[in-house]
């Protein structure tokens, strides 16, 4: 053969091989971003919803996951997905419609048991959107609404019913001078006792409704530890009572920042309240296998061990009179249990009377999650 001929030959042949790598090449990447990809303006959509979403591969992985969806429970952003949540993806594939079912989530390190509501919908032969809403707390709000309504109502009455009588009262001797400044200043702090009530009905009735926690984020545990000292610190001075953090370390939690800041200052506010002057309150925080664990230990009166189960109800107080003299409205503990359940989290207490009480915050800390499962 014609060594031009040849070598003709040659070059056609490396050049057509060339051709068809390159094809074969732009083939298999279109795959890959077909089946595994999730462009930057859908994730920048999901991203900002209020609900959990999760685009499931058919590798039984997740291709994203959205701050909710995380907090939730059902899926980790590096790829880790409840299995329930891959098998419900793959009905979805098998009928190709939407398919909606209720699974049971067990979220995080403390095994607070979810029960979540999940939509997956089939966007086309190799992804799926799985849209996840957490429904626990809506299951019993109607419940905790007809009881709340109960409870509020006869809790209204004390100051309302105070602040008429003391109406009265300067009504009728209105040319007494100092008995109008006395009532007067009882008027100014039973108002301030019947703003503060609103206030935290307005609250709790978000938390027991589930709509609270509109705004995941990392949130530095070590901040709101100094925040809520630093909000209680003139409450404290007035008593001479002594704040301390004993913080070594500074986990991160996934959660809203305001909510958690508002738990841990109630704790803050309650051990302050129930102390007598020149004690010390102290505000710990240490992390082991996943769980932050943040105690705030006080040198108070101590509860009795038959209310220790109650004090986390609504409008229970261990002290009726003290509490009232401290403006307290017996909302705070019971806020503490919700924002501590929004965020799969626990609230407990140990207590001895005359020795002092410690109230124990757990959370989940961000990115420990091990019971999600997920091959790699």
């Amino acid at each position: 053969m014609n060594p031009d001929v040849w070598l003709a030959a040659v070059l056609g042949a490396a050049l057509g091989a060339s051709i068809v790598a390159i094809a074969l090449r732009r083939k298999q990447r279109k795959e890959i971003i077909a089946s595994t990809l999730v462009p930057h303006r859908t994730r920048q959509l999901l991203s900002v919803l209020q609900s959990g979403a999760v685009i499931v591969r058919r590798d039984r992985r997740a291709a994203f996951v959205n701050n909710p969806a995380a907090a939730i429970g059902v899926a980790r952003p590096d790829g880790a997905l409840l299995p329930a949540i891959a098998d419900l993806a793959e009905l979805a594939w098998k009928h190709s419609e939407a398919v909606e079912e209720e699974i049971t989530v067990k979220r995080g390190v403390l095994g607070v048991t979810s029960q979540v509501h999940v939509r997956a919908v089939p966007l086309d032969s190799d992804l799926v959107l799985a849209v996840v809403n957490d429904h626990t707390e809506a299951r019993i709000a109607e419940q905790s609404r007809r009881e709340f309504a109960v409870n509020v109502s006869h809790e209204l009455k004390t100051p309302v019913g105070a602040l008429s009588l003391l109406a009265e009262s300067i009504e009728e001797g209105a040319d007494d001078e100092h008995m109008v400044r006395s009532f007067a200043g009882k008027m100014r702090k039973e108002a301030r006792r019947l703003t503060k009530l609103i206030q935290e009905i307005i609250e709790i009735s978000r938390l027991q409704g589930g709509e609270s926690v509109l705004d995941y984020e990392d949130v530095h545990i070590a901040d709101v530890i100094a925040e809520a000292l630093d909000g209680a610190s003139l409450t404290a001075e007035s008593k001479n009572i002594t704040l301390t953090a004993d913080v070594k370390t500074d986990p991160m939690v996934m959660g809203d920042r305001d909510l958690l800041l508002m738990a841990l200052r109630n704790l803050v506010d309650n051990a302050v309240h129930y102390s007598d002057p020149g004690k010390r309150v102290t505000v710990s925080c240490k992390t082991e296998d996943g769980t932050v664990s943040i105690a705030v230990v006080d040198q108070g009166i101590g509860i009795d061990p038959k209310d220790q189960e109650r004090i986390f109800e609504r409008f229970f107080r261990t002290d009726p009179a003290r509490s009232r003299d401290s403006g307290g409205t017996g909302l705070g503990l019971s806020i503490v249990k919700h924002v501590a359940l929004q965020h799969a989290g626990t609230v407990d207490v140990w207590s001895q009377r005359g020795v002092g009480s410690t109230f124990t915050l757990r959370l989940q800390e961000h990115g420990v999650d091990p019971e999600i499962q997920g091959e790699k």
